[in-house]
C-alpha cells in the first residue's frame, strides 16, 4: 500500500508540527507508531536518541542514531536539545515517503522537506534489540505450555492466517491457542512468510525472549522465530494478531483461550 502523505500529529511535512525547546534543554520524546500497515525509522539527524521505554516499559537505556517501529510500537526517548532547529525524521520502512517535526530552538533556518534525508543510518534499533529495566523483568520460570503460532500466507492469494487457518468470526475458537490460569505461557512466533509482521497480544504484556523488552507488539521479520513469555494472569478470551491491519482483517488473528 502506498500513501501521498504520511503525518506526524496529523499533519503534513508541508506544515509540520512544531515543538518548542530550549537549547541544553533534556527533552522527553514519546513515539507512537499509529500506522494501519507502515512500519517507520525514526531519527534526528546530528543527534542521539537515549531509548529509554518500549510499549510503556523501562528499558536498560540505549544510545542510538534511529529506531525502527513497526506498527503498534511506542518508543520513548531523552534528546538533549541543539542550539538550532532540528527535523524529527520519519521515514516509511520498506516503501517510499515520509515527513517530519521540527523541534524549534536556537537559532537558524528551521528544516524543510527539501532539507530531509534520504536515509537514516548508524546504529539503528528495533524494540526487541534492548533489554528490559530489572525492575520489570519478568520471574525467572520454566514455561508451562508451549504454543507454536506459525504466520502463514502470502501477497499472492491475500490468505494471512495463524498455523495456516484464517481467523473466522463465525466460529472464533476453531483456531484457539489454549492456556491456564497461573501457567507461564511461550509463544513461539514463527514467520513462514516473506513479510514481516508485528505481533501483539491483547490483555497481557510479554517479555522477549529471556531478558528482552516487556512489551505487547513485537516485529517478526520473514522466515524467523521470535519466542515471547507472559504470565496468564488475566482470565478471559484474547486476541493475538498482526498488527498491519489488512493482514489482521484477512485472517492473521487466533484468539488466546482461558480453559479451566
Amino acid at each position: 500500500m502506498t500513501y501521498p502523505l504520511h503525518l506526524v500529529n496529523g499533519r503534513d511535512p508541508m506544515a509540520p508540527e512544531v515543538f518548542a525547546a530550549k537549547p541544553g534543554q533534556r527533552v522527553r520524546i514519546r513515539l507512537i507508531n499509529a500506522a494501519g500497515d507502515t512500519a517507520y525509522r525514526v531519527g534526528i539527524p546530528g543527534l542521539q536518541l537515549t531509548v529509554t521505554h518500549t510499549d510503556g516499559f523501562p528499558i536498560v537505556h540505549q544510545d542510538v542514531d534511529a529506531l525502527v517501529l513497526g506498527m503498534g510500537e511506542r518508543f520513548d526517548v531523552l534528546v538533549t536539545v541543539p542550539d538550532h532547529p532540528v527535523a524529527l525524521t520519519v521515514l516509511a520502512e520498506g516503501k517510499s515517503g515520509g515527513t517530519f517535526a521540527v523541534l524549534d530552538a536556537g537559532r537558524g533556518a528551521r528544516p524543510s522537506v527539501a532539507t530531509l534525508p534520504a536515509i537514516l543510518g548508524g546504529r539503528v534499533i528495533e524494540a526487541r534489540m534492548t533489554a528490559a529495566d530489572p525492575s520489570v523483568r519478568l520471574a525467572s520460570r520454566t514455561a508451562d505450555v508451549v504454543h507454536t503460532l506459525a504466520l502463514t500466507g502470502s501477497m499472492s492469494k491475500y490468505d494471512w492466517g495463524i498455523n495456516g487457518r484464517r481467523y473466522d468470526q463465525s466460529d472464533p475458537f476453531a483456531s484457539a491457542v489454549t492456556i491456564r490460569a497461573g501457567q507461564r505461557v511461550r509463544l513461539d512466533y514463527t514467520n513462514r512468510t516473506m513479510m514481516w509482521h508485528p505481533m501483539h497480544l491483547h490483555g497481557h504484556t510479554f517479555q522477549v525472549g529471556a531478558t528482552g523488552p516487556r512489551k505487547d507488539t513485537v516485529i517478526v521479520k520473514p522466515m524467523e522465530t521470535v519466542s515471547v513469555f507472559f504470565d496468564a494472569d488475566n482470565p478471559g478470551q484474547w486476541l493475538t494478531h498482526c498488527h498491519n491491519a489488512y493482514h489482521a482483517a484477512r485472517g492473521m488473528m487466533a484468539v488466546v483461550s482461558y480453559v479451566q
